[in-house]
């Protein structure tokens, strides 16, 4: 009698009740194990989430690789830049986005977040420029600031004869004289915001450390020093107002005495509705942008979950798309709808960087 013979005598008549219910337990564990693995959970649609700034950009890509591809359109959430890392670094796997949209570069905390849930191979492609513009309506009074202007508009305390003492400007005229005679309602977006943060950043500390008092903190005591400068109002001169840029724009052209703090892109694709209000005597447009003149100018990225490629097989035919000269060249889809390209040399190297993607 030989081995094999012999197996089957014993798996099929000895052993045969218990056998059966070991194979079928084995079985079961065997179909969960398959079930919870990354090619078993793979989806047909790419989900993004971040930035509300790029969120318009973003769906103009996604409607146009559904067009072109016949592929399932992505799905794209505006959650701002935070909340869109913070769904983004959850975990691998088909409940957790593929993509977040970013007006910042990811945060090391957040960087930290991500790999302490298994994210941690992440690709950074930066897809082009933005501005953090302070806009109104065609009808609002045309104004021109500084970044110290701005501060004393929107901080929530301010330094008055060497202390710091709660906003008393209630008008943009208590600010300076040639400045409009009208109350401050600014609407801007909330702390989950990369715009929020940029603008505190870019614009905020450098009107803040026009005070030198609070400019020596910027050394000593960093943390102090963005505490003053970057805290916001709550009387309702500052209105925080989500991530739903076409909302903001609603309510400018609703109450022209009003303005807002949204992405350039916002301004040039509703240049027929919306002013932009020029910072430190430099108008927000593409030449000041790219070249950095306007104080407030900024790179746009995508951060990539590497890990996910298998995870849904459309990815990376997204990204090559995305990164494409029809998309982000000079004369390509997201110029016409306000982004400011990338030069061509920084767009060799986004396309290089992005070259991971091609052909899996």
């Amino acid at each position: 009698m030989t081995g094999r013979t012999m197996y089957r005598i014993i798996t099929g008549n000895v052993l045969g009740d218990d056998m059966r219910r070991t194979l079928a337990l084995a079985t079961l564990a065997a179909s969960m194990a398959l079930l919870a693995s990354p090619a078993a959970e793979a989806r047909d649609q790419i989900r993004i989430v971040g930035s509300s700034t790029i969120f318009p950009l973003t769906t103009k890509v996604a409607e146009h690789f559904a067009k072109t591809t016949g592929e399932p359109a992505p799905v794209v959430e505006s959650t701002g830049s935070g909340g869109g890392f913070k769904l983004f670094c959850g975990g691998i796997g088909e409940q957790f986005p593929d993509i977040v949209d970013a007006s910042r570069p990811i945060t090391g905390s957040e960087t930290a977040i991500c790999a302490a849930n298994s994210v941690r191979n992440i690709s950074e492609i930066k897809i082009g420029y933005d501005g953090i513009v302070l806009l109104g309506s065609r009808e609002a009074p045309g104004m021109e600031l500084t970044a110290r202007q701005l501060y004393l508009a929107l901080a929530r305390t301010i330094p008055v004869k060497g202390a710091s003492v709660p906003n008393p400007n209630e008008k943009w005229s208590d600010i300076d004289p040639n400045l409009p005679d009208l109350k401050i309602r600014v609407y801007g977006p909330p702390p989950t915001s990369g715009t929020r943060d940029l603008m505190g950043q870019l614009l905020l500390d450098k009107g803040c450390a026009t005070f030198s008092d609070i400019a020596s903190l910027e050394a000593s005591d960093p943390d102090s020093f963005r505490l003053l400068c970057r805290t916001l109002r709550e009387d309702g001169a500052y209105i925080e107002a989500g991530e739903n840029d076409r909302l903001v724009i609603s309510k400018l052209e609703k109450d022209p005495t009003s303005y807002g703090v949204m992405g350039f892109n916002n301004l040039e694709r509703n240049r027929e509705r919306l002013q932009g209000v020029p910072i430190n005597a430099i108008a927000p447009d593409y030449e000041t942008i790219l070249d950095g003149s306007y104080p407030a100018s900024r790179a746009l990225y995508l951060y990539v979950k590497d890990d996910h490629q298998q995870l849904v097989q459309t990815l990376d035919d997204f990204i090559a798309t995305y990164v494409s000269e029809a998309v982000i060249g000079e004369d390509g889809l997201l110029a016409d709808n306000g982004l400011v390209p990338l030069t061509a040399d920084e767009r060799a190297a986004t396309m290089t960087n992005a070259a991971k993607f091609a052909g899996n």
